[in-house]
């Protein structure tokens, strides 16, 4: 599944970034809390917009279920280690992300489920960049992490497909891919989970 990750992904997760997050475990830890979160509120949020799709309503109300113990599970763990939560500001990832979604529906939805596709393909690929060099706790909870992440993606890909024309999806494909590259890749002035490279990398 990474290998179809890695492909479906426009870059591999720059260094710079690993070594930041290594360095900013702390930090990491408090904003993969806030992803699972917003996680959670995204699948609430398509529910709520596209209550008359069953099935779409069905598995995204299993999925802000999951991403809401994930978001417990790293709270336990901050927990144990004593980091108190703390207010971030979000970064630009989600946010420049969807500046590419289309405005009309039907296509509205499908660029809003692949868009949350490259979030979580992004997030098992960080996930698997990250965990081997982690302390024995945190490694293994990351790399059980990576299946859960891994199907998600491929869910969010399977429903833009079902709503979408097949064509019109891999265009979307390719038009998120690049802007999702160019975020990665490029500095940014602010360490998170789906952070680019540092600014001061």
């Amino acid at each position: 599944m990474l290998t179809e990750i890695h492909a479906f992904l426009g870059c591999a997760t720059p260094q710079a970034w690993i070594d930041a997050a290594l360095s900013q475990q702390d930090l990491m830890l408090i904003d993969h809390k806030n992803c699972e979160f917003k996680a959670a509120s995204t699948a609430l949020s398509l529910i709520a917009k596209y209550n008359q799709h069953v099935d779409l309503v069905t598995y995204m109300s299993r999925l802000a279920r999951e991403e809401l113990v994930h978001h417990e599970q790293v709270l336990r763990i901050m927990k144990r280690r004593k980091i108190a939560p703390q207010p971030l500001n979000a970064g630009r990832y989600a946010s420049g992300l969807r500046r590419v979604v289309r405005s009309h529906e039907p296509v509205k939805l499908v660029d809003t489920l692949v868009v949350g596709a490259f979030i979580e393909a992004r997030s098992c690929e960080r996930f698997a960049a990250v965990y081997p060099h982690l302390d024995e706790e945190l490694s293994k909870f990351y790399f059980g992490l990576l299946k859960s992440e891994a199907r998600h993606y491929e869910n969010y890909l399977r429903f833009a497909y079902h709503f979408g024309e097949a064509d019109d999806v891999d265009k979307a494909i390719v038009r998120v891919r690049e802007v999702e590259r160019e975020l990665i890749e490029t500095p940014d002035p602010e360490f998170r989970f789906h952070s680019g490279i540092p600014a001061s990398a």
